[in-house]
C-alpha cells in the first residue's frame, strides 16, 4: 500500500507509469503489485495533508515507510502548560522532549525543546515546510500564543492579532482552550464536526443577542469553509498566498506618510502609494502644511490625513505613518470621526535604530482578514523600504520649497 496526495490525481497516478529509468526500485516494485486505486476528495489541500498523515499513521503503508528514516518525520505537538502552544518537532527532538531518552546527553537539550512539555502529538508528516504553512493557515482562524516567554510584552504576533494575548488578559482561559480544542479537531480531520459545533455556538450567541460573538463565530465558519491553501503545494509562499477570510486575492494597496520641516518652517507632508510591494508613483501626493505653526509633527500629520480623506482617491487597505503612539492615537481618532475605515500602523525606529517599532490599531479582525497584509507587516525590509520612500518624497519636496522661498 502507498498513500499520497495530489491536486491532480490523474496526472499523479500516470506519473508512476511513465518510464523506468528514474523511478527507482521502490516505485517499480509498488507499480508492479498495484491492483486498484482508491481516492478520497477533500475540500482543501490542508485537509488532504492532514488526511494523508492520519491514514499513514493508521495503515503503516509499506511503500510510504520503506527505506525511510523515521528521524526525518515531523509532528505537530500540543504543549502542556497553562496556555498550550502548537509547535512542530522532528522525531528526534520529540523523543528527547518527551523524555524517552535519558542520561547526560539530555542534560544539554537545545533551547528549542529545553522547556517543552509534550502533550498531544499529531503525525507523522513528511514535509515540515508544508506543516509550517498549514499552521499559519490554522492560526489565522484560531490564534494561539506561540512564544516560549509567558508574556505578550514586545510581542509582534500579539500586535498583529495572531496571538490572542492570554498572558495580557485579552482572552479568557476558557476561550483560549476552546481555540486549542478547535485546532485539535482540525488536526484530527474533524473539520465538518467542528463547523457543526461552531454553527450551534453562533445560533446560541445570536439568541442571547451577543451579536459581536455571533459575527466572530460566523467569520470562523466562513474561513473553515473557504480555505484556499494552494501555498501548501507550492514552494513560493509569497507568490501564492493562502486566503482565509474575506477577499485578499486582490493586491493590497498601501499608503505611507511622512512629514518634513525645519523647526516647523517650510513644512510639508508626503503620501506614497504601493500596490503590493511595488510603488505606484502616479498616485503619490505632496502636501504643503497650511494650518500648523511651529514644530508639531502630530498636528501636521493630522492636517495631511484630513486633506487626504477629503479627496476622492482610491481607498487603501493599509496606512503606514512615520511616528509613534501619539501619531497612531491621533490618526485613529481622526479616521473614526471621518468614517475612514482602514488599518493603521505607526512605524518608528526602535531604541537601537536597527529594528523598527510597530504600533498597530484594531489588528485582530483586519490582519486575520488579509494574510497578505500580515505577511507585509512581518517583512521589516519592505516596511523600511516604503517608509524610506515616503521620507525621500517628503524631503525632496521640502528642499524644493525651501530653495524656492530663499530665491524670493
Amino acid at each position: 500500500m502507498y498513500i499520497g496526495k495530489a491536486t491532480n490525481l490523474r496526472s499523479r497516478v500516470q506519473s508512476y507509469f511513465r518510464g523506468t529509468d528514474t523511478r527507482g526500485e521502490r516505485i517499480e516494485s509498488m507499480v508492479s503489485q498495484a491492483a486498484d486505486v482508491e481516492f478520497r476528495q477533500t475540500d482543501s489541500v490542508l485537509e488532504a495533508l492532514i488526511l494523508e498523515s492520519n491514514l499513514i499513521k493508521k495503515h503503516q503503508p509499506k511503500y510510504n515507510i520503506m527505506e525511510k528514516d523515521d528521524k526525518s518525520f515531523a509532528y505537530f505537538v500540543v504543549t502542556k502548560e497553562e496556555f498550550p502552544r502548537i509547535i512542530i518537532l522532528r522525531k528526534t527532538d520529540l523523543d528527547r522532549a518527551a523524555g524517552k531518552r535519558v542520561g547526560a546527553f539530555d542534560a544539554k537539550l537545545p533551547s528549542r525543546i529545553k522547556d517543552v512539555v509534550v502533550g498531544k502529538v499529531y503525525g507523522p508528516y513528511l514535509s515540515k515546510y508544508q506543516m509550517e504553512i498549514a499552521l499559519k493557515i490554522i492560526r489565522r482562524i484560531f490564534p494561539f500564543h506561540s512564544n516560549k516567554a509567558k508574556t505578550e510584552k514586545g510581542c509582534l504576533d500579539f500586535q498583529l492579532g495572531r496571538c490572542p494575548g492570554p498572558y495580557a488578559g485579552a482572552i479568557s482561559k476558557e476561550d483560549y482552550k476552546k481555540n486549542i480544542r478547535n485546532i485539535k479537531m482540525i488536526l484530527e480531520g474533524k473539520k465538518k464536526r467542528l463547523v457543526t459545533t461552531l454553527e450551534k455556538e453562533m445560533k446560541e450567541a445570536a439568541k442571547k443577542s451577543e451579536f459581536e460573538k455571533a459575527a466572530e463565530t460566523r467569520n470562523k465558519i466562513f474561513a473553515l469553509n473557504h480555505i484556499r491553501d494552494i501555498a501548501l503545494m507550492s514552494k513560493d509562499f509569497d507568490a501564492e498566498q493562502s486566503t482565509v477570510i474575506g477577499h485578499p486575492s486582490l493586491v493590497p494597496q498601501v499608503e505611507a506618510y511622512d512629514i518634513s520641516n525645519i523647526s516647523g518652517k517650510q513644512a510639508v507632508g508626503s503620501m506614497v502609494v504601493f500596490s503590493g510591494k511595488n510603488p505606484d508613483k502616479s498616485q503619490y501626493r505632496k502636501f504643503k502644511i497650511k494650518s500648523v505653526e511651529g514644530p508639531d509633527d502630530v498636528a501636521m500629520m493630522r492636517e495631511v490625513l484630513a486633506r487626504r480623506i477629503g479627496n476622492d482617491w482610491p481607498k487603501p487597505d493599509l496606512v503606514l505613518l512615520d511616528g509613534g503612539r501619539g501619531h497612531l492615537n491621533m490618526a485613529k481618532e481622526l479616521f473614526e470621526a471621518l468614517g475612514f475605515d482602514v488599518l493603521l500602523v505607526a512605524v518608528a525606529k526602535g531604541p537601537t535604530r536597527k529594528k523598527l517599532d510597530l504600533r498597530v490599531s484594531d489588528a485582530n479582525q483586519r490582519i486575520n482578514a488579509n494574510p497578505r497584509i500580515a505577511k507585509m507587516l512581518e517583512d521589516e525590509n519592505f516596511l523600511k523600504h516604503i517608509m524610506d520612500e515616503a521620507h525621500r518624497f517628503a524631503i525632496t519636496y521640502h528642499r524644493k520649497r525651501r530653495g524656492k522661498e530663499m530665491l524670493e
